[in-house]
């Protein structure tokens, strides 16, 4: 359906999807500057899940069974802590827009953990997971990556971890509804704060304005409202049209990460974007 047509509030989510998640790499990465990364992580999970629970009890929803609360425990662990955890890490080396040009490859690793559990793959998505493998070689060919290995494997294994919990989510039990969501990123949250002990994080310095403002932009705006939007997507239109942001982001990503922070981002990872782009464009296209 045209945009132009869209109903407002589709509209809306949207466009906090694209810009919204497009703009969580740049607050990363100005967050990070202040905040160890896994603690930065654990307190943006653990403050958006808890307020969204806090709001849903309240609101009469109903308490998960234990079933549900294990499944929420297992994305919570892949998604939130792995996936948006070692990105977080990632971007103390790595900058957000090539940070966003390495995660945009998560459909392609979706496609492949999908296999596991019965999906069929289609001639379009293996021709797409053919061109995302050609972007991630050029993409490492590039400055970027090849000056700091350790991000680039960090910045795999998250998207890696993203989409195992994406694919196996089909066939877990989960809480309803927003009621998921909220359970998902405290467990994910807890797991992070977790990490953080066990590996010694401190903060150097008590943050200053700028840290604390990334911390509050990624709680309300990248966790508590993206999310519900996304939600909002997945029951109102196709999810082919829901996971677009993961060929919008990027570009987003690399924008803001150009005009705020000064990051230079190579004719060959520019080349790769494209490429990456193209790819995950082919996996979910639908008639």
């Amino acid at each position: 359906m045209p945009f132009s047509r869209l109903a407002p509030l589709t509209l809306a989510a949207f466009l906090a999807l694209y810009f919204i998640w497009g703009s969580t790499y740049l607050a990363i990465r100005v967050g990070v500057a202040s905040w160890p990364p896994l603690l930065m992580a654990g307190l943006r999970f653990t403050l958006a899940g808890g307020i969204m629970l806090g709001f849903l009890r309240w609101r009469g929803a109903a308490w998960p069974d234990a079933r549900q609360l294990r499944g929420a425990a297992i994305l919570g662990v892949l998604m939130p802590a792995v996936g948006n955890g070692l990105v977080t890490m990632a971007e103390r080396e790595v900058s957000s827009g090539v940070a966003a040009l390495v995660v945009a490859t998560v459909p392609l690793f979706t496609l492949l953990f999908a296999r596991w559990f019965g999906h069929q793959s289609r001639a379009l998505e293996w021709a797409g997971m053919a061109l995302g493998v050609c972007g991630i070689v050029l993409l490492n060919l590039g400055s970027s990556l090849r000056a700091s290995p350790q991000g680039a494997l960090l910045l795999v294994l998250a998207s890696a971890g993203w989409a195992l919990g994406s694919a196996w989510s089909k066939h877990l039990a989960q809480p309803p509804g927003a009621m998921g969501s909220a359970w998902t990123m405290i467990f994910g949250g807890l797991a992070l704060l977790l990490s953080s002990f066990a590996i010694g994080e401190r903060l150097q310095a008590w943050p200053g304005a700028t840290g604390w403002g990334a911390l509050l932009y990624l709680t309300v705006f990248g966790s508590m409202i993206a999310y519900n939007a996304y939600l909002y997507l997945l029951k109102t239109v196709s999810a082919a049209a829901a996971t677009s942001y993961a060929y919008v982001n990027p570009v987003i990503a690399v924008l803001l990460g150009a005009l705020f922070l000064g990051e230079h981002v190579g004719a060959q990872e520019m080349l790769a974007m494209t490429v990456i782009v193209a790819a995950v464009l082919l996996i979910s296209w639908r008639r």
